[in-house]
């Protein structure tokens, strides 16, 4: 029996949350209770050379605004600090702190928990076959890049 095509997508998208939910649980646990999945896309856009606000909001594909909002939630909580931009008086460096190193770490290892959850449930063969066809599916394109993706319109 064959589900309806809309069940399939809403299928892919209930793992994706059973997924990131398992992962935040786990980074609560691990004393990042205030980690949300938004925090990890933005503290890998920030990298590990920092970038100014507006840099920030580009690379998340947001407005300088939510951008600043993001940052300022992020250094609230403990995974970014500012610095002065040498040379401009009114550019700020956003940086990723030890915190949020720690969180990036625990975060990947959380997706490989995650992962090898998911290959216990299937078995190996499945997994792969499971990994091989969504890649296909995805295709070639960024995958990176959610938050931006989230605020685009779809192409007509």
């Amino acid at each position: 029996m064959s589900e309806p095509a809309w069940r399939v997508v809403l299928l892919l998208a209930g793992a994706f949350r059973e997924g990131v939910d398992t992962l935040h649980a786990e980074l609560a646990e691990q004393g990042h209770p205030e980690a949300r999945p938004l925090h990890g896309f933005a503290l890998q856009a920030v990298g590990a050379r920092g970038c100014t606000i507006n840099e920030l909001g580009q690379r998340l594909g947001v407005s300088k605004q939510a951008a600043a909002k993001t940052a300022a939630g992020l250094e609230k909580a403990g995974y970014l600090a500012r610095e002065p931009v040498p040379g401009d008086r009114r550019a700020v460096l956003l940086r990723r702190t030890p915190r949020a190193d720690d969180l990036l770490a625990a975060s990947e290892a959380g997706f490989e928990h995650v992962a090898q959850r998911w290959r216990r449930e299937l078995g190996a063969a499945r997994y792969d076959d499971l990994v091989d066809a969504l890649t296909r599916i995805a295709g070639d394109g960024p995958l990176g890049d959610l938050p931006g993706w989230l605020t685009q319109r779809p192409s007509s």
